[in-house]
């Protein structure tokens, strides 16, 4: 059942995006207040929950970003632990747009944290499988949270998951995936 007043089941609401759809030829529209990215979009699209129309309100992300992600977080987890001060590292920019230096403490955080993604690396600790997670409780539609094994989420790829999840022919790989950061050398 639609939470009240969510508006992504107001016909109206969805007779608008599927006019803003049709017209740009699309079967989504993306979200140009978030920052997408090769591995990363945000974007709406009309579909069916519980024989409704709703805009769906979805992320769907690589899942190497899901790997970093998750990385990050367990160092991040791990720093905290380890430095009794802990603070997140914030990177400031001088008048310039340049990254300004960190102080001791930050710099002694942020090697321990690259120490840590390394060895869990090394370790194969971090697998992610691919996944679409629902949450109805949003204020605005369906949201749907979804990791992808792709190289970059590119319109094809969205064109297709939208397809593929609106007709229910979406078949999701449970095979484990880890992945090793890339470094330039």
């Amino acid at each position: 059942m639609a939470p009240s007043g969510n508006k992504g089941f107001d016909p109206k609401i969805i007779a608008e995006y599927k006019s803003r759809m049709k017209s740009a030829g699309v079967t989504y529209l993306p979200d140009d207040t978030d920052e997408n990215s090769e591995e990363y979009a945000h974007f709406f699209f009309v579909g069916k929950f519980e024989d409704r129309e709703v805009i769906y309100d979805t992320v769907l992300y690589t899942l190497r970003l899901q790997h970093q992600s998750e990385l990050f977080e367990i160092a991040e987890h791990k720093a905290a632990q380890h430095f009794p001060h802990y603070k997140k590292i914030r990177y400031e920019e001088d008048e310039e747009g340049n990254l300004q230096a960190l102080d001791d403490q930050e710099e002694e955080i942020g090697l321990y944290m690259a120490e840590v993604i390394t060895d869990l690396e090394e370790e194969d600790q971090v697998k992610v499988k691919e996944h679409l997670d629902v949450d109805p409780r949003i204020t605005f539609g369906i949201g749907l949270d979804v990791g992808l094994h792709v190289e970059q989420v590119t319109p094809k790829v969205i064109e297709q998951f939208v397809t593929d999840f609106n007709a229910r022919k979406l078949v999701l790989d449970d095979t484990l995936y880890s992945f090793q950061t890339q470094t330039s050398e």
